[in-house]
């Protein structure tokens, strides 16, 4: 299924969608020479099969952060690239603020992987109080071949102030970023976690979290940032959210889309990115 960002939202929304173009283009960038495109063999399909795995059951408030991961599956005969996924946090108090997630990716072999810095994801809050944050940072996004798959690998602690027990369900939309537009080209299974106020063992996830197998740990498969299995403590340096929420989150640069994503109320994820936007180029 190949979405434009405009595609089966609100009349206000998309009126929000309609300026986005102008704000995705870089000052003084040419149109020239655009990224590989991806298409769906199917329209009923997304190109992308997209699979959350690996993550725990619970955080502790305050704790270190632990290791999941996201398998992006090009399911065509083309390179997809500028892929860039965007996490949708939705905690059932909606009382979890944005920066008390401290997520981080990967960016694996392009310029990452083991000894280099994570890019961290900043959220914005929605209307419906959900968690929004893009796989962005200035990063210019994955690129997976086609048949292939890449597993980008993702770490997430929660401050120590945040509400507990609180339970939280995570999502990612795939998103390839054109020069002036953004094709919705994946969606992934729900991971669902509960964070925790008591210290002790965080219980791991068994098996999968949710959704079908994307067909990881296949031949095809190219790890994006290296390490630790899934849902283990990664206590590296600058590892604690509370460290890291003293520094504040960086100003994103590169990323100005987002979707209609049905399931996360389209209309508020859009304009919560597009508001961003408009901020940074004043």
């Amino acid at each position: 299924m190949r979405l434009r960002l405009c595609t089966s939202l609100p009349l206000s929304v998309t009126a929000a969608a309609a300026a986005l173009p102008l704000m995705l283009a870089a000052p003084g960038t040419a149109v020239a020479n655009p990224r590989p495109t991806c298409a769906a063999p199917d329209s009923r399909t997304f190109p992308v099969k997209t699979r959350i795995h690996g993550g725990p059951a619970s955080y502790d408030v305050g704790g270190d952060f632990r290791t999941w991961y996201i398998d992006l599956t090009n399911t065509t005969a083309h390179t997809c690239g500028n892929i860039h996924p965007i996490v949708v946090l939705v905690d059932e108090k909606r009382a979890l603020r944005p920066e008390q997630a401290r997520l981080e990716f990967y960016e694996g072999g392009r310029s990452g992987g083991q000894g280099r810095d994570p890019h961290p994801v900043e959220f914005e809050k929605s209307d419906e109080d959900e968690n929004v944050g893009a796989f962005d940072d200035g990063f210019p996004g994955f690129t997976v071949g086609p048949g292939r798959t890449l597993t980008v690998k993702v770490r997430l602690s929660v401050t120590s102030d945040a509400a507990a027990p609180n339970d939280v369900v995570a999502n990612a939309a795939v998103v390839q970023r054109h020069d002036d537009d953004g094709d919705w080209v994946g969606e992934s299974n729900d991971y669902r976690f509960r964070i925790e106020d008591e210290d002790g063992d965080v219980a791991e996830a068994e098996g999968e979290v949710g959704g079908e197998d994307s067909g990881g740990n296949s031949d095809g498969e190219i790890l994006a940032g290296s390490g630790d299995g899934g849902g283990v403590r990664d206590e590296g340096a600058a590892s604690g959210a509370d460290e890291l929420a003293s520094t504040g989150p960086r100003a994103p640069h590169g990323l100005g889309v987002t979707v209609g994503l049905g399931l996360f109320a389209a209309g508020a994820v859009l304009l919560v990115v597009s508001r961003r936007w408009v901020r940074l180029r004043r």
